[in-house]
């Protein structure tokens, strides 16, 4: 039986000048040329069973509802940042993370690989892919700024149907779920990159990472599969002992509320961190990593909490650091972190709660009471 597309649907949208996100009806959007239109799915945890209908109307009920909606700090950032970028439109529709299923293929695509039903991952930022692009030909795709941004100031996946163009999908491995998928999109694939491409982490390093947030937590587990030793700093000791379990030795977990100058002092690894991962980028993480990590290492960067940071010269240059900078992540990361999903190697961390509370989470967001990835569901029962 064909699928029948509404003209509209309702999106969690942000509207420029206004803090708040608006749900509000918009019209589904075309399918592009050289892409997919998608039913956005996700399932998981307790509600896997349930049958998935997009919502359509916050009235709907003639029939279950299932919507998986993935919230970070950059939702809350695009909210209540009015600094807009070239591309950023007056209104648009949020969400950068996300998984759906091809209903429509549009009529320049020749990728054999897709067809009608396919789950798919989608890259939010896929770039513009020519030639004369100057960030899609040097391989920085994710810095395009002329290609389509989804959720990032142009039309993204809060909503119960989206566009991608087939440089931002990737099938879905047959054992990955919808909902790990859309984590990785982002979260996942954000951390590999900064781990892979621009740390260059090997196994035989010692590296040392602030945060296990929601890529925090990710990247650990990306590190302990490349097989180098970790040591893991973060503000809340219920993450620790998460790391614990993941296989993380107590004598490589700085307790919470410590020094970390003191314990890198305190157990005889100055000049031993080759790499820092800073995914916090607060005024303390960043003057620790300066000061810990040793002659000639690396200083990855790539949170943002305080907007500036201090370099000290003098430690920098006779330290000879590299102090580098990662954001995003490409295509090549994301069918990378899918295949490690596939294979057990990382499990994404994802909280449920209601759709309806998109305004909280947000906030608690900010306040630091989430502990990773926030999947927003809405379930109405006949």
């Amino acid at each position: 039986m064909p699928l029948t597309i509404p003209s509209s649907m309702y999106a969690w949208r942000k509207h420029r000048g206004n803090a708040d996100p608006v749900w509000e009806e918009v019209p589904v959007p075309s399918t592009p040329p050289t892409g997919f239109l998608c039913k956005m799915i996700a399932s998981g945890g307790r509600f896997s069973e349930l049958p998935f209908r997009p919502i359509l109307h916050p009235e709907d009920e003639k029939a279950n509802i299932l919507n998986v909606l993935l919230v970070c700090h950059s939702d809350h950032s695009l909210l209540t940042n009015d600094k807009q970028r070239p591309w950023f439109q007056e209104k648009y529709t949020l969400g950068h993370e996300g998984c759906g299923e091809i209903i429509k293929i549009g009529q320049r695509v020749q990728d054999t690989r897709f067809k009608i039903g396919d789950k798919i991952a989608l890259l939010a930022v896929p770039g513009c892919g020519q030639d004369a692009c100057v960030e899609c030909s040097r391989d920085l795709a994710q810095l395009c700024q002329h290609g389509h941004h989804s959720g990032i100031g142009q039309d993204g996946f809060y909503a119960p149907y989206a566009a991608i163009d087939v440089r931002g999908a990737v099938p879905l491995p047959q054992n990955v779920t919808p909902s790990a998928a859309a984590v990785a999109t982002d979260a996942v694939t954000t951390a590999y990159h900064a781990i892979t491409r621009r740390g260059k982490v090997t196994r035989n390093e010692t590296v040392f990472l602030f945060g296990l947030g929601g890529l925090g937590f990710n990247a650990l587990q990306i590190i302990k599969h490349i097989g180098a030793r970790v040591i893991v700093s973060d503000i809340r000791q219920e993450r620790l002992d998460a790391a614990a379990r993941l296989g993380i030795p107590r004598e490589d977990l700085v307790p919470a509320g410590s020094s970390v100058q003191d314990f890198i002092r305190e157990r005889g690894l100055e000049n031993k961190i080759d790499t820092v991962l800073d995914f916090v980028g607060t005024h303390q993480t960043f003057e620790d990593a300066q000061q810990i990590v040793r002659i000639a290492g690396k200083l990855v960067c790539i949170g943002t909490l305080d907007l500036e940071n201090t370099v000290h010269m003098k430690i920098g240059i006779r330290k000879r650091l590299s102090i580098v900078f990662s954001y995003g992540g490409q295509l090549r990361d994301l069918e990378d972190v899918l295949a490690l999903i596939a294979m057990g190697a990382i499990e994404p961390y994802v909280e449920d709660m209601g759709l309806d509370d998109f305004p909280r989470v947000l906030k608690d967001l900010c306040d630091g009471k989430i502990k990773g990835r926030i999947a927003l569901l809405q379930k109405q029962d006949r």
